[in-house]
């Protein structure tokens, strides 16, 4: 691991037995990519499978073969580096904004748009994800594009109106009247950065970038959540998608820092929750599809960048917009209105509202999620502290 920075070392370290179990697995799925020869290795971090890949395989030939990847940056690069992701996983699909350890550890290829014909038609890489704005920072790194954005989305919060009225600020997270029934993600990427976005829109504390602090103003958001923890005000600090969703669905807590689709997930059984408007905007991020960097043939390359087309197509973007409440690509909802066989009346307008209400919140803005701030190592040393309160 000579010539790794020291961050990636120790992560490598800390998660040697998950990636000692990733390894063990791996020469199977090798030795069944190799047998299948058409086959694309798609690790993903669960929310990008259609369930069908047939309208991809029928024209091209190919098969993709969906592995679950976790998502937690460290995580990722161990199973590149270590656990021997780069000589079997054809592309990774994962939250994007981490393409510095991906490209200085040379992990990925950079990404040539002219291959994909569904690049120019997606207008919200221009509007969105172009060089020049905040949003470059989940495709690109040092004026080069290295991600295909599958899903962009804006999260806040979510409440149970009947518990709390209508709430419109992040401060009901940290409001006494809701004291004991508040949940927050353990994620300093996103909580974390929800916190500092309220602490500098209420003028509670001097912060230049909610998205790139400085080692002084992460200390200020972790003593104010502190300070928050120590009074009772968070009945429990969440980690998985399934835990926020029963804290929703039990009404054991009445406002939860969380993701849109956990809301759907809880309205559909029955919950009536509302996911928060915040006056101080949105935490905006894109996920996005890269190509591991390995040895391959012309023909391997082409697939993964037929693949990469075709996750930029109508009909995954309107499949997946369905399936998961995120917005794709500017092609999903036309699709989906056009094709009423492949979705019905209701959920074509699903599609529709949904990119609608997301176009809304890059409109409206706030602050972009930044999976690797510059003072990285500072932010864990400083989570940590907060939650061993």
């Amino acid at each position: 691991m000579e010539g790794l920075p020291a961050r990636t070392r120790r992560d490598l370290m800390r998660l040697g037995l998950a990636s000692s179990i990733i390894a063990a697995s791996l020469p199977l799925l090798r030795n069944n990519a190799l047998a299948a020869g058409g086959r694309l290795n798609l690790a993903d971090i669960g929310v990008g499978d259609p369930g069908d890949w047939s309208k991809f395989t029928k024209p091209t030939g190919w098969t993709v073969n969906l592995v679950a990847i976790g998502n937690a940056p460290s995580a990722i690069l161990n199973v590149l580096i270590a656990g021997g992701g780069t000589t079997t996983y054809d592309l990774i699909n994962i939250v994007g904004s981490m393409q510095k350890p991906l490209v200085d550890n040379g992990l990925v290829e950079p990404i040539d748009p002219s291959q994909m014909p569904n690049w120019t038609r997606d207008t919200n890489i221009s509007e969105f994800l172009a060089k020049g704005k905040p949003g470059f920072n989940f495709i690109g790194y040092q004026d080069k594009i290295y991600g295909v954005p599958t899903v962009l989305q804006g999260d806040s919060f979510a409440y149970l109106p009947e518990k709390t009225g209508k709430l419109d600020s992040y401060a009901a997270l940290f409001d006494p009247k809701w004291k004991g029934f508040v949940a927050l993600e353990d994620n300093y990427t996103t909580a974390g950065q929800k916190t500092a976005l309220y602490l500098k829109k209420a003028n509670l504390a001097e912060i230049n970038n909610p998205d790139d602090m400085t080692p002084e103003e992460i200390k200020r958001v972790v003593d104010f959540l502190i300070e928050k923890k120590k009074a009772g005000q968070f009945r429990v600090i969440w980690s998985s998608f399934q835990q926020a969703v029963d804290l929703i669905t039990s009404k054991e807590v009445s406002v939860i820092d969380c993701w849109e689709p956990m809301v759907f997930a809880a309205k559909a059984k029955g919950v009536n929750v509302e996911y928060a408007d915040p006056k101080e905007g949105y935490l905006l991020w894109a996920m996005a599809a890269y190509i591991v960097k390995k040895q391959r043939s012309a023909e391997q390359m082409k697939a993964a960048y037929e693949l990469l087309d075709f996750m930029l197509g109508g009909w995954y973007g309107a499949k997946i917009s369905a399936l998961r409440g995120y917005m794709t690509n500017t092609e999903a909802p036309d699709y989906a209105k056009q094709h009423p066989g492949e979705f019905p009346g209701a959920e074509a307008e699903k599609v529709a509202q949904i990119t609608d209400n997301v176009r809304r919140k890059f409109k409206q803005g706030g602050t972009w999620q930044n999976r690797w701030p510059t003072h990285v190592e500072v932010y864990e040393s400083e989570w940590s502290r907060f939650k061993a309160s």
